[in-house]
């Protein structure tokens, strides 16, 4: 069974990185077999994807965010992480990992529950 679990700092001060990661059981991270998404949902707003690791080991990041986002496999311990760089008060959301999501329709095959991120001094 796929399991997708987020973990991180739920306060991130202004202008620091915000970083989260995302341990993967049931699955592997390393193969190519899979994309790996991150998706954020705002207080109010709706879904938004961060960023993703395709299938192919390229990234792609949304337009808005892509000079301060980086995410990254970590093979040695089975996660991705989300790095987030100067943070501020519009990056709080609850974030999420997620597997082979179609952007058009934010539908993903696997899910974590979520972890809330509040960007605050």
């Amino acid at each position: 069974q796929v399991q997708l679990q987020e973990s991180g700092p739920g306060l991130v001060e202004p202008s620091q990185t915000l970083s989260l990661a995302c341990a993967a059981s049931g699955v592997s991270i390393t193969t190519n077999d899979y994309a790996w998404f991150w998706i954020r949902q705002p207080p109010g707003k709706g879904l938004e994807w961060v960023g993703y690791i395709a299938k192919s080991g390229n990234t792609y990041y949304r337009p808005t965010l892509k000079s301060r986002t980086s995410i990254f496999k970590d093979a040695s311990n089975g996660q991705f992480t989300l790095q987030l760089s100067s943070a501020t008060p519009e990056d709080t959301a609850k974030y999420y990992c997620a597997r082979d999501c179609t952007i058009a329709s934010m539908t993903c095959d696997y899910w974590g529950p979520g972890t809330q991120v509040t960007v605050s001094s």
